[in-house]
């Protein structure tokens, strides 16, 4: 029998919620962690500096920012552009990182001091280029 290549495209995305800030600021969120803050439409960014948490709080004020779908087929993936919240609070964006958020008081936390993962995209892999995953 031959070999197969294995690509993670053909595994099913796992069920826990997560959370990717990506180089430029956008945030990645999925269809599970996005099921945490009831699916919510637009959001108010905060931080707690001290404990290195964000937390996404639905919101409909004004200064609340849209969440929209990553593309137009329904993958479940969810994109938040932050560029100038992390730049603001000097969140370190130099590599993606995807963090296991979780629920509390209502709003997705992001523990940055916490338990990450360095991801890199496709176009990285295959051309040794600095972008994003997709």
């Amino acid at each position: 029998m031959p070999f197969e290549v294995f690509d993670k495209r053909m595994a099913p995305l796992a069920k826990a919620p997560s959370v990717t800030i990506q180089k430029r600021g956008i945030f990645s969120i999925n269809r599970t962690a996005h099921k945490l803050i009831n699916d919510a439409e637009t959001i108010e960014l905060l931080y707690d500096k001290e404990a290195q948490i964000i937390a996404l709080r639905p919101s409909n004020e004004p200064h609340a920012y849209a969440i929209r779908p990553q593309s137009a087929r329904d993958t479940g993936q969810m994109i938040l552009s932050a560029t100038a919240f992390t730049q603001y609070y000097d969140i370190d964006t130099s590599v993606s990182r995807r963090y296991k958020p979780y629920e509390q008081d209502g709003m997705l936390c992001i523990d940055l001091a916490g338990p990450s993962a360095e991801v890199r995209g496709n176009r990285a892999k295959q051309e040794g280029s600095d972008d994003d995953e997709p």
